[in-house]
């Protein structure tokens, strides 16, 4: 007997995110003798809790499949952190009421590691609620600090995105380097983990080639060796292009940029290592600077997204389908990667008990004794992951688009919910 199934985006959002969705939405499609429909939480996780939610079936399959070239969440996102079950289990509660209401048997919750708690909370609840829910995660974040999988889906498009523009941005400033700017500063995502700052040692391959340093949260902030090898690189190269981690830290583990404002997971909120940084060369050395931060951008770069990155975003939409249908509960699509050169990787899948609220740092066999660059281990590993372009369709010289009808669930249930 086929029950209806609730898929929910999570978190900030990625370029390859939507093609997971679509992953999820064509497998489900082409098992209908099991999943009646697929509704979508309207911002997420709170479409749940408000019973707020998103018919998916009234859009076509040409809409659907053009969800895979389109970046940002389609169905809306939240960053919203559902609580543990003894200090909070009326919106656990809530969460299985609505399923109830509406013929809810699957839920694919598609995010990071609070999200995979969230979706191994649930699945645990729900058995003692004598309503079982076959929940599975699906991995989603930029920073790439999920583990077990060997990468994250969102990371490969932001590594390319960040290397293309280290090395375009570096070829500007080596332009005008003898009587401009000596130096440029690059601010990127990464509270904990240095994925994305790893990544702009892709764009170059030498020592005189930029990036000349990357600031990573794993390695404590040296500020002598760190002017030292900015002077250096001016000195010999005739300017200096730093790539920094949001999340680089001092000798005692602050953050450089940290604010006292907290977001909805409770996180510090960051801001602004990239002027930071500038000041500090500033004032001990005198060059003249420019800093950029890439904020969403990085992110939300579709036109130029990995091939590598959309393969692996719609594959474990698909595959977090079939497990479910297999009766797989409580799990995780993974990436294996099976070798290196050539790159072959294939779908595992792996207990969500081992992912919740766990994170992913960068080896210290990725970063450089000096702690100033990457590897060739990292670099081996990184390489793969940007392979292979996959344009989306333009229309008067912009990508085309698609921007669903989002059609309403009826409402079954009279009370809404009140979040604390």
């Amino acid at each position: 007997m086929s029950k209806n199934a609730f898929y929910a985006q999570s978190g900030g959002v990625t370029a390859v995110i939507n093609a997971t969705a679509c992953g999820v939405l064509e497998t489900a499609r082409n098992h209908a003798d099991r999943i009646a429909k697929v509704y979508a939480g309207r911002n997420g996780i709170l479409g749940a809790l408000h019973e707020d939610l998103i018919d998916t079936s009234q859009e076509s399959a040409a809409t659907i499949a053009a969800l895979r070239h389109t970046p940002g969440a389609a169905f809306g996102s939240a960053r919203y952190k559902l609580r543990g079950l003894e200090e909070n289990r009326a919106e656990y509660e809530r969460l299985i009421e609505i399923f109830k209401a509406h013929d809810i048997g699957y839920f694919f919750y598609n995010g990071g590691g609070d999200s995979m708690d969230t979706a191994h909370k649930v699945s645990q609840l729900s058995k003692s609620l004598d309503f079982p829910i076959t929940c599975v995660g699906i991995p989603k974040t930029v920073d790439n600090d999920l583990p077990v999988t060997d990468v994250c889906p969102g990371f490969g498009s932001v590594a390319k995105y960040i290397a293309i523009s280290t090395r375009e941005a570096a070829l500007d400033v080596r332009s005008m380097s003898r009587s401009s700017t000596k130096v440029f500063v690059l601010e990127v995502m990464g509270r904990h983990a240095g994925w994305i700052a790893a990544a702009s040692g892709l764009a170059g391959t030498t020592p005189a080639e930029p990036p000349h340093v990357i600031l990573f949260p794993e390695s404590p902030f040296d500020e002598r060796a760190f002017l030292t090898r900015v002077k250096h690189s001016v000195e010999r190269y005739d300017y200096c292009v730093i790539v920094v981690s949001e999340g680089a830290k001092d000798q005692d583990g602050r953050f450089l940029a940290e604010s006292a404002a907290r977001d909805a997971f409770g996180h510090a909120q960051l801001g602004g290592v990239a002027p930071i940084i500038a000041s500090i060369i500033h004032e001990h050395l005198g060059y003249k600077y420019h800093y950029a931060i890439a904020d969403y951008l990085q992110r939300s770069a579709r036109h130029i997204a990995s091939r590598v990155d959309v393969d692996q975003a719609y594959a474990v939409g698909q595959h977090a389908v079939e497990l479910a249908i297999r009766g797989e509960n409580a799990v995780m699509p993974t990436i294996v990667r099976e070798s290196d050169e050539p790159f072959q990787w294939s779908l595992g899948h792996v207990a969500l008990s081992r992912v919740a609220n766990r994170e992913k740092k960068m080896p210290r066999s990725f970063i450089s004794r000096d702690g100033f660059a990457i590897t060739p281990t990292c670099r081996r590993y990184l390489r793969p992951l940007i392979l292979g372009e996959d344009y989306p369709p333009y229309r008067d010289g912009l990508p085309d688009y698609v921007t669903l009808k989002n059609a309403a669930v009826p409402r079954r249930l009279k009370t809404d919910f009140v979040l604390t």
